[in-house]
């Protein structure tokens, strides 16, 4: 979960639960950094808005951690357990997070719909 705080991350994970027509495998590209998340291209790129409740359980205590999922726009729990780091993207300067939007652009920005779930079916 640190690693999250001041990077953008993308994982490979197992779900807990099957989902009809996905794989269990699932990737993601998340971050908990409130400084990109809250910045203007955050909030207006990713559609974040600072959360209006708190959740409805401790997800600790079921072995998962919450995180922004950037591709879905929202909020997701993950298993913690069955959860790999595939890389990190530094995002919490200014500077880290002028280069991450480039990479972004580049290379996630201009996915369609289906080609952001063939990402998020690769894991």
């Amino acid at each position: 979960m640190a690693l999250m705080q001041q990077n953008v991350v993308e994982l490979a994970f197992t779900r807990r639960h099957a989902k009809a027509g996905w794989p269990m495998g699932r990737r993601m590209l998340c971050t908990l950094d409130r400084n990109l998340l809250l910045s203007l291209p955050g909030r207006m790129t990713l559609n974040f808005k600072v959360p209006s409740s708190p959740p409805p359980y401790i997800a600790a205590q079921y072995g998962l951690v919450t995180t922004f999922d950037l591709f879905w726009q929202d909020w997701r729990n993950i298993p913690v357990a069955a959860t790999a780091v595939v890389s990190a993207i530094p995002s919490h300067t200014k500077q880290q997070q002028d280069e991450f939007w480039a990479y972004f652009s580049s290379r996630f920005q201009e996915m369609n719909a289906q080609d952001k779930i063939s990402f998020m079916k690769t894991a």
